[in-house]
């Protein structure tokens, strides 16, 4: 016979214990917005210890799309009805991006008198990346794309990672090499220890070599003291050189030193240091070609070039539009605080039918550009850069749905490359030939 014993009303401090023993995050607020409680798990889900938390109002501490237009807690506070399950997202003390579900309820005291308000909410992590592993589209870090030479280049990013070799990466200007760079680095072993970058392309020789290799005190006229260079605060991490191409023959030398002995010598030192580095090289240019105008050493050349990644331009993938457009509009809605819910079917048109010489960067500026004229919503062609909206009266007379003249115009531009040769239009585009010949006759293109 089991002996049963009755429970009265739980005591405040058997409250505290279940509160921190749960996995969500819970914290409650007083009718001033300032925190007055925050459990365990909400510390460890924000990264903000309960003394930084505790006595601030609670956007200060959570910075989540919801605290400028649909906060679930404001309204609960002013309807007096509780809220389950909003979907939202939070920037944690490491400044990352952490989805959410929040259910928000009035804070009533023993007297049954409100006191303030308590919201629950539980990192959905996890559920994201599975999501984004089952979508049709790749995410690897800040990186976002459906196409598919940039799906070959994920495929093989994990090995890449894993590996230690040095990467060279091609591309035009703004296709996101060093975002990539960072993707390699982030997944990689290295991963703990530091990502230094360097734009090679910014600097004369005698700076880009005291920048790199550190010098001595008296090595030049001001070198009051001696200052570490990037290989040696870079020791264990991954230096990424940027635009390597526009380095001088000089220096080549110096940074082949460095590739081959994993060592250097500071300006005006006598011993040399050595240095455990992983080099991420990059170049807007065609090595290749410097190297037959001898204005690029061979032999540092297939130093960097053990793997070679090709970014496409911007043109080559415009099925990535609305991906990235979506994925700039919600990085500027946490950074200026505005819930704006995308761009209008006009605007993804015009967007569409831009060649976009400026790559993904020219995409992000008339991103931000449209952002800063529109308040709420979504995204007008009155919103958008002038040159496009001159360009909008003569591309919006066509009905055709813009992804599907995107990918239209993706494999024109192949075989038009390619003298329309389809196999070889296949293998540029990084698709089997099989995949072309039934994507043309799927989008119903005249050859």
């Amino acid at each position: 016979m089991l002996n049963k014993k009755v429970f009265g009303p739980l005591s405040e401090e058997t409250t505290k214990v279940i509160l921190e023993c749960i996995s969500d995050g819970v914290f409650t607020i007083d009718y001033n917005w300032e925190i007055t409680s925050f459990n365990r798990a909400a510390e460890e889900i924000t990264g903000i210890s309960r003394k930084e938390a505790v006595g601030r109002h609670c956007w200060e501490v959570f910075r989540s799309n919801m605290c400028e237009e649909g906060c679930a807690l404001k309204k609960t506070m002013e309807e007096g009805k509780p809220f389950i399950s909003t979907s939202a997202y939070i920037i944690n003390s490491e400044k990352k991006q952490i989805p959410i579900t929040a259910s928000t309820s009035l804070l009533i005291d023993k007297n049954g008198d409100v006191i303030g308000g308590v919201e629950t909410f539980r990192d959905h992590s996890l559920v994201e990346e599975l999501r984004k592993e089952l979508s049709t589209c790749f995410i690897v870090e800040d990186i976002v794309s459906s196409s598919d030479g940039m799906k070959n280049i994920f495929n093989i990013l994990p090995q890449i990672s894993e590996s230690d070799s040095s990467v060279l990466i091609e591309g035009e200007t703004g296709t996101g090499k060093e975002l990539m760079a960072r993707a390699i680095h982030n997944t990689s072993l290295r991963k703990k220890e530091p990502f230094i970058a360097i734009n090679c392309g910014a600097l004369p020789d005698t700076l880009l070599e005291s920048e790199l290799f550190g010098y001595k005190k008296g090595a030049f006229t001001h070198a009051v003291k001696d200052k570490p260079g990037q290989f040696s605060l870079a020791n264990g991490g991954t230096i990424f050189l940027d635009e390597i191409g526009d380095t001088s023959p000089a220096f080549q030398v110096s940074l082949l030193r460095v590739l081959q002995d994993h060592e250097f010598t500071p300006l005006g030192g006598l011993e040399k240091e050595k240095t455990d580095v992983r080099i991420i090289a990059a170049t807007n240019k065609d090595l290749s070609d410097l190297l037959k105008k001898n204005k690029f050493r061979q032999d540092l050349y297939y130093r960097i070039n053990v793997i070679r990644l090709t970014l496409p331009p911007l043109r080559q993938r415009m099925e990535d539009i609305p991906l990235l457009v979506e994925r700039f509009i919600n990085k500027l809605n946490i950074r200026q605080g505005k819930s704006i819910q995308g761009v209008d079917k006009e605007v993804l048109q015009v967007l569409m039918s831009h060649d976009f010489p400026g790559n993904i960067r020219e995409l992000e500026n008339i991103i931000e550009h449209a952002f800063v004229l529109c308040s709420e919503g979504y995204i007008k062609l009155r919103s958008l850069p002038g040159f496009l909206s001159i360009q909008s009266d003569s591309i919006l007379n066509k009905n055709d749905d813009p992804v599907k003249m995107a990918q239209i115009n993706v494999i024109k531009n192949a075989l038009a490359r390619n003298n329309n040769n389809r196999n070889a239009a296949a293998k540029d585009l990084g698709i089997h030939k099989s995949t072309l010949f039934r994507r043309i006759n799927k989008l119903g293109i005249k050859l």
